[in-house]
């Protein structure tokens, strides 16, 4: 079930591609592993799929170890806790959630020297709602300038949870707004933008999504069978 489901998730995102002139491949896709068990993760490896994001640290690096004989490359995605921070630095590849200059700095401090600079994405609360972690979006260039100088870490570009919404032209409009604001950060090198989930996809990659983070519709809901 779950080749099949990443097999069709796959084509829908080369569908988007096409439809809206992206070049191929464009998009990758982040699989949400949250809350599955490793058996899961092992089989959508097994698919073909290579990163996986995460919400919870310890939970995470439990999968880790468990999954250790896999090249796989893991993505934090959930709200960071500055005692988390550490262990997060240790352990992932990638953090699509950094909102602030103090958790940036913690990270970039906290980076082993013996590992490659850890690549993040900023977060922004593009929709501006009080429960939603972000910077907000005229707090970005200031907040883009003090981490881009940190060591140990590499602003890779912007991560966004939106508010829902079910009309389509309603959902591009945020992504839209998002994008115009990193253009005019003037950064040609930002190359990765991490927003779209199985609800969105499609308005994400129209606006320029480069990484779409699924995971119900890949794995399926607690208690479905992954077989």
């Amino acid at each position: 079930m779950i080749e099949k489901r990443l097999n069709d998730l796959r084509a829908q995102i080369h569908r988007a591609e096409r439809l809206y002139g992206r070049h191929e491949n464009a998009v990758s896709l982040l699989a949400v592993s949250k809350t599955k068990p490793a058996e899961a993760i092992a089989a959508a490896y097994q698919a073909g799929q290579r990163h996986f994001g995460e919400n919870y640290v310890q939970e995470a690096i439990s999968k880790q170890q468990l999954l250790g004989a896999f090249d796989m490359t893991w993505h934090f995605i959930g709200p960071i806790q500055s005692n988390k921070t550490k262990l997060i630095a240790r352990h992932f590849a990638w953090v699509h959630s950094v909102d602030s200059v103090k958790i940036a700095h913690r990270l970039s401090g906290q980076r082993p020297q013996n590992l490659p600079p850890l690549n993040i994405c900023l977060q922004v609360n593009i929709s501006d709602e009080s429960s939603k972690s972000g910077i907000a979006l005229d707090e970005l260039p200031d907040i883009y300038r003090q981490i881009t100088a940190l060591p140990n870490i590499r602003v890779r570009g912007v991560m966004a949870i939106p508010a829902p919404a079910d009309d389509f032209a309603e959902q591009r409009l945020p992504y839209k707004a998002l994008m115009q604001a990193v253009a005019a950060l003037g950064q040609p090198r930002l190359d990765t933008f991490s927003f779209g989930m199985s609800g969105d996809l499609e308005a994400a990659i129209a606006e320029g999504a480069t990484i779409v983070r699924i995971g119900t519709a890949l794995f399926g809901t607690r208690g479905q069978s992954i077989a």
